[in-house]
């Protein structure tokens, strides 16, 4: 073991003593042939051959030391090192590529191990469900306070099921009152959850009824920033839309609940039983399943339970159903095919990278033959020149792997800058997102994959058979051979994968133009909205709200450059359309209250303001108050589903049967009131003084920029009433801007775009080496031909040729995968079909043409060849 240990740090000592023992044995056996009778020439020439060649002896002695073979394997990464040196343009080129497509794909991995792969943090995620109400609209909707003690009660699946939901509160405070973001939930909700406070308790069974006082919790956020973390917060009384709430604990630090989104203060419950509400669905619940119970079953269970409610409750509960879904999917559900289409472009890119240094790889081995040759020739074994070969490869997979995971933070940081504020708030899994263990391992795989690929690269091209050729003629021949065989093969499966790269960037980026120009129902350019909430105790009565929302558009309307101004409860362009609300067409029979629909409170000015178009009848009027017969006005989508074949103009509609009847006096045009790549749903707009709520916004359009208004709007607000709450001024384009679904599209189509521009780049560059291989390789041939006569056109054809049929292989596989793989992500189509032939034939033209174009050059230098240089060179 002390000798072994010695023979690493003295190498030229252990040198010399195989050299001392070779020679030794070599003579001992000079002298026993002698002794045989062998003239002194015969016995040293049989003693050498049969200890053979003696460098290889000496290899074989040095590999049997486990320890001197490390030291081995330290000399051959110093030498693959020194080769990486000797070549420092094609190893710039083949790390750079490497890291590229290393970066882009551990970047997106990132984001896919933080949405899709990392478990929510609550205990037993896995059971967790979030539950909906269903209606004819869609399978999304709240529930009524009542419906959910309905299902808590007679449902046999789950452990628990609490009701939660988003809200905003005044804060108010000895100075201002102050717009946070809050949440209300039911007493059991964090235990369901899993969630223990970090200091204090949990809301206690009975605490989220209407008759006991109420209570607070605080995020960890709000408990540092707001009250400096200290312990005393507890029993500590905070005023709550002028209510006092005592705060009773502390939410862990790393707690966050998505679809609440950045919620500072969590109270409970305090909802009426009055019977009478059972129509008012302005709650969402979670639910843990027992165990062994799936979520198909736990479904089954509540669409029982539903049909038996329709039934005992028909006007409010008929026509709905009941949605369970895991809480993973209604969190990160519609972030899944992006993310996992992201993946892939990425992917997609890294595989080009990798294929591209590969053909880089295989023509510095063809050019290396002749070396490969001499050092067999000279005694190294076939495992000793692999091992070198792979030492090289490895090497450089190591340093482009490690140039690509440093530029990962850079990736990471700008993709997060690319989402929008807003949307950001609402993804709180996206806090630690970073090289985590799983990215790490991703990491390391890839890395590993492409160590393989290029350490086998070369291996292809060592043969030790055709030793004499390659000493001879430098391995030309060969290497004409491999090329055609394997680096052409490579180019095509380049230009095919760019090709797709393309095709889906195409793809999306026509879906991405489509939904930007697609038609919304109005004219969004110079709109400038606010939202505002009026405190319910200054407030409290409908009179009182319509005068405030009419002093409002007054003073707004005497803002520099404001044309005309409204308000409306909800504006178009949003995430969730919401608002429903069901009624019953009278005249009609009624079997319940099974029609639903979008409902919208709107001021008379508020069409003209949007500068929507009205199909018929009459917008609303300045006196279509209160005082006056109830009127709406419904839009298109509506009157084709509930009068088709019929006018809707004239028919009147109700609630229910204690509502007074309303009658549709105007129809305007489809109008997006929900995302911008979903179905228009019908829609039914009221008057605003008819039917007033203590929130809404105000729309304003100007004759300039709109952004010049929004902080005036906000003055505008304060000065009429300090206590009144303002969400954030923005545009109606900033609006359509930070959609989910516009982000969504916008960032696919972007990225996307990236990895193909770079696609194309390294495709064309991979198919510029392969020709301008090809043509170094047939100086000769083209030397020869223009000796013979051949004219410069004619070369140029005989490469262009050869040039044009490797693109356009790899163009027609490519079409015909892009077609394939754009089916797959059909649903992130928005007016797109995915073979848009347009699209295919503009992506294949640009293709073939930047194809065509890198095969020039090469081209050019062939047809320059002269015949004299070409044949004195051979």
């Amino acid at each position: 073991m002390f000798r072994r240990i010695f023979n690493l740090f003295s190498r030229s000592h252990m040198e010399r003593e195989i050299d001392a023992e070779l020679r030794s044995h070599i003579e001992m056996r000079i002298e026993d042939n002698i002794a045989s009778g062998m003239s002194p020439d015969e016995a040293r020439r049989d003693a050498h051959l049969r200890f053979g060649n003696l460098i290889s002896t000496k290899e074989h002695v040095t590999h049997a030391d486990a320890t001197l073979t490390l030291y081995s394997i330290w000399l051959d990464i110093r030498f693959g090192r020194r080769q990486l040196r000797k070549n420092f343009g094609f190893s710039c080129t083949a790390i750079l590529v490497l890291s590229l497509g290393m970066c882009a794909s551990v970047a997106l991995f990132a984001f896919v191990d933080a949405v899709l792969i990392r478990p929510l943090p609550y205990q037993s995620s896995s059971r967790l469900v979030a539950l909906f109400e269903s209606t004819p609209l869609g399978s999304r909707f709240h529930l009524s306070y009542l419906d959910y003690l309905d299902w808590k009660k007679q449902n046999k699946v789950f452990e628990s099921l609490e009701a939660y939901d988003k809200v905003y509160f005044a804060l108010n405070t000895a100075t201002e009152t102050q717009l946070v973001d809050g949440a209300t939930v039911s007493a059991g909700f964090f235990r369901t959850l899993g969630v223990t406070p970090v200091i204090g308790r949990d809301f206690r069974e009975g605490e989220d009824t209407p008759s006991v006082p109420r209570t607070v919790m605080l995020s960890y956020a709000a408990w540092q920033s707001r009250y400096g973390g200290r312990q005393d917060v507890l029993e500590r009384t905070l005023t709550i839309e002028g209510v006092p709430y005592v705060v009773i604990g502390v939410l862990p630090r790393e707690f966050h609940f998505a679809p609440a989104g950045p919620a500072e203060f969590w109270t409970s419950l305090h909802e009426s039983s009055n019977p009478n509400n059972r129509g008012n669905h302005g709650l969402l619940a979670i639910a843990r399943l027992k165990n062994n119970v799936s979520v198909e079953s736990a479904a089954s269970d509540m669409t029982s339970i539903t049909q038996q409610l329709a039934k005992q409750y028909p006007d409010s509960d008929e026509g709905r159903g009941a949605t369970v879904l895991p809480l993973t999917e209604v969190i990160v559900g519609r972030l899944r095919p992006v993310l996992w289409l992201l993946l892939c472009g990425a992917t997609l890119l890294l595989l080009i990278a990798c294929v591209n240094v590969s053909g880089l790889i295989l023509v510095r081995s063809e050019n290396r033959r002749h070396e490969t040759a001499v050092r067999a020739a000279l005694g190294a074994s076939r495992m000793r020149l692999i091992r070198q070969f792979a030492t090289e490869g490895v090497i450089l997979a190591a340093a482009g792997s490690l140039l690509g995971i440093s530029a990962t933070y850079g990736a990471i940081s700008l993709l997060l800058q690319l989402v929008p504020v807003n949307m950001l708030r609402e993804m709180p899994y996206l806090q630690h997102l970073g090289l985590t263990p799983h990215v790490l391992l991703f990491a390391a795989l890839v890395g590993l994959v492409m160590a393989t690929l290029f350490s086998l690269t070369p291996i292809l091209c060592l043969s030790l058979s055709d030793m004499r050729a390659g000493l001879v003629e430098s391995g030309r021949s060969g290497a004409k051979t491999a090329w055609k065989h394997l680096g052409a093969n490579l180019v095509v499966l380049e230009l095919c994968t760019a090709m797709v790269l393309l095709a889906g960037a195409g793809l999306l980026g026509k879906s991405f133009y489509r939904l930007l120009h697609a038609d919304i129902g109005i004219e969004p350019d110079h709109l400038a909205m606010m939202r505002l909430r009026a405190p319910h105790s200054r407030y409290p009565k409908d009179e009182q709200i319509v005068a405030l929302a009419q002093r409002f558009m007054d003073e707004a309307g005497r803002l520099p450059g404001v044309q005309s101004v409204a308000v409306a409860h909800q504006i178009p362009a949003a995430d969730i359309a919401g608002g429903n609300t069901t009624f019953e067409i009278i005249g009609r029979p009624q079997h319940g209250s099974t029609n639903e629909s979008s409902g919208r409170q709107v001021s008379a000015n508020y069409f003209n303001t949007m500068q929507a178009r009205l199909a018929r009848g009459r917008y609303f009027a300045q006196t279509d108050d209160a005082s006056k017969s109830r009127v709406m006005i419904v839009n298109q989508a509506f009157a084709r589903k509930f009068f088709p074949g019929e006018d809707a103009i004239g028919k009147h509609i109700r609630y229910d049967a204690s509502t007074p009847p309303i009658e549709i006096v105007g129809i305007v045009n489809d109008i997006k009131e929900g995302p911008l790549d979903t179905e228009v749903q019908p829609v039914l707009y009221t008057p605003f003084s008819q039917e007033p709520d203590n929130a809404f916004y105000v729309i304003l359009r100007t004759a300039h920029a709109p952004q010049e208004l929004l902080q005036p709007l906000e003055r505008t607000a304060h000065s009429i009433d300090p206590n009144i709450l303002t969400f954030g001024p923005e545009t109606m384009d900033d609006r359509i801007s930070h959609l989910q679904s516009t982000y969504l599209h916008r960032s696919s189509a972007c990225l996307i775009g990236g990895f193909a521009g770079a696609a194309l780049l390294l495709g064309v560059v991979g198919l510029y080496g392969v020709i301008a291989y090809s043509v170094s390789q047939r100086t000769k041939e083209i030397g020869v031909r223009m000796a013979l006569g051949a004219q410069r056109h004619a070369v140029y054809r005989l490469i262009l040729k050869e040039a044009g049929r490797l693109a356009a292989i790899g163009i027609s596989t490519g079409i015909l995968c892009s077609v394939a793989t754009a089916s797959l992500i059909r649903n992130l189509l928005f007016g797109t079909q995915p073979w848009d032939a347009a699209t295919l034939a503009g992506v294949s033209i640009l293709l073939a043409t930047a194809a065509l174009l890198a095969s020039y050059i090469p081209a050019r230098r062939a047809a320059s060849v002269n015949p004299v240089e070409a044949l004195r060179a051979e």
